[in-house]
């Protein structure tokens, strides 16, 4: 006989039958374990056995941060709780696959998802406990007690090199496309650490950073052509590293000669940077957007091989990435020549390949793409969609690439700001007009920083 379904607030032990024939379903991240956590344990064990939906990372990277723990770490954890009886992996933020699936007699889950964007993902439920005749058990949120705050709390300690090394990997698998930011300071490490936006009821942040040459070099007057030495944008970038727990990837330029290259990748590493990019281009740098208006000398497939396998013979690590930068559609060579080199390079060693244009229309990028990936399943795709912006993350992950750049935005974005805000003061000999059309309160200013004490 069909069981009505209905909402249960709280049952005593005592008062379940059966309980050991039937079977509980509860969703959880499990990364960081709280007596929040413990206490709904301990309520779905009184209705029978407690089965953990446990949510893989690909489940939570499209909704939230990845986890501090790896999934197989944190179902270590989870296992050797007393009352779970067994764990899941939960593929999806959607709880219907996984019931459909194990069909369980109850779900579990506090109330706070009554209100806010979870409220979909709770009528989700309802509707399919309803059609497999299962109850819904919702209890009372455990106050005081915040995953999200303790979250924040732990962010705030900082991040160990080998965590924040170790999780561009973990992004690439777990995301359809990984979205990076570019930084500078410490100011655009902090924008492209905590900025968020809900679209469509879905959490959207940035993954990582990006340490960008030009933007570096721009910030500090200087032309794009590797004139600011490794010393001392490492020295700016530490700036970044100390606020912010994100992955970062480095722009190496060329990588320079391959027997200093071995030093910047020990150095990269050591610093928990994830990943270096290096391009195929020999001489003095013109930076790629000049395209064939400025000389643009490719490598040698064997040289650039070279210095791609003197590279990761160098790494101490599994986790620290080389990524070649291919120029040939910049160079205004064919596709057919790119994706030789590409095929090259990942043979000789290379972690994920970064093919570059100019080309406003982005028919070469997606050629490019769809072609490699027919020979090539899995190596990371890394797109720089500056000039070819018409395209969303969808469409870019549609043709098979796993990571988009937004390369300069930052600092392009802040310069005419900057000078508007100038040209105001200038113009009306005082700053009221600039403070009020151009400036963030100073009050912002104070709370925007960390550790910043109030007046």
């Amino acid at each position: 006989m069909h069981r009505e379904i209905k909402t249960i607030k709280f049952l005593d032990t005592f008062s379940v039958m059966e309980k050991t024939q039937k079977t509980v379903y509860l969703g959880m991240i499990g990364d960081i374990m709280h007596p929040g956590l413990i206490n709904i344990i301990n309520e779905g064990a009184k209705y029978g056995n407690v089965m953990i939906g446990l949510f893989t990372d690909k489940a939570i990277a499209t909704h939230k941060r990845l986890p501090y723990l790896t999934y197989e770490q944190r179902k270590n954890v989870i296992e050797n709780i007393r009352g779970v009886a067994s764990i899941v992996p939960q593929d999806e933020w959607s709880y219907v696959p996984n019931l459909l699936k194990y069909k369980p007699d109850y779900i579990i889950h506090g109330d706070d998802w009554q209100y806010g964007p979870d409220k979909y993902i709770r009528d989700e439920v309802f509707k399919t406990m309803e059609s497999l005749g299962g109850e819904v058990i919702e209890i009372p949120y455990t106050k005081g007690i915040s995953a999200s705050g303790l979250k924040q709390e732990i962010d705030s300690l900082g991040v160990t090199p080998q965590a924040r090394l170790a999780s561009l990997r973990r992004l690439i698998t777990a995301k359809p496309i990984v979205r990076i930011l570019e930084s500078h300071n410490g100011l655009t490490g902090l924008i492209a650490e905590h900025t968020s936006v809900e679209v469509n009821g879905q959490h959207r942040e940035f993954d990582g950073m990006w340490a960008s040459s030009l933007t570096d070099s721009t910030s500090k007057g200087k032309p794009d052509i590797e004139a600011v030495d490794l010393t001392t944008r490492l020295h700016d970038l530490n700036d970044t590293l100390e606020v912010t727990t994100k992955p970062v990837i480095y722009d190496g330029d060329t990588g320079g000669k391959v027997e200093h290259f071995v030093f910047t990748v020990r150095t990269l590493e050591r610093l928990g940077i994830s990943a270096v990019i290096i391009e195929d281009k020999v001489g003095l740098k013109q930076n790629s957007l000049f395209g064939t208006d400025a000389v643009q000398t490719q490598d040698t497939i064997d040289g650039f091989c070279n210095k791609i396998k003197a590279g990761k013979n160098a790494q101490i690590t599994r986790d620290f990435m080389i990524i070649s930068r291919c120029e040939s559609l910049i160079a205004g060579k064919p596709v057919d020549d790119a994706l030789e080199r590409c095929h090259a390079y990942v043979a000789a060693g290379a972690d994920g390949v970064m093919i570059h244009s100019k080309n406003k229309s982005g028919d070469d990028i997606k050629e490019f793409c769809l072609r490699f990936r027919e020979k090539d399943k899995h190596t990371p795709i890394v797109a720089v969609p500056t000039t070819y912006n018409q395209f969303t993350e969808e469409e870019l992950a549609s043709w098979g690439i796993n990571i988009v750049i937004y390369a300069n935005h930052m600092l392009r974005s802040a310069y005419p700001a900057m000078v508007k805000c100038a040209e105001s003061i200038l113009q009306n000999s005082r700053s009221l007009e600039a403070s009020e059309q151009y400036c963030m309160p100073i009050k912002q200013i104070l709370n925007l920083i960390p550790g910043t004490k109030k007046a």
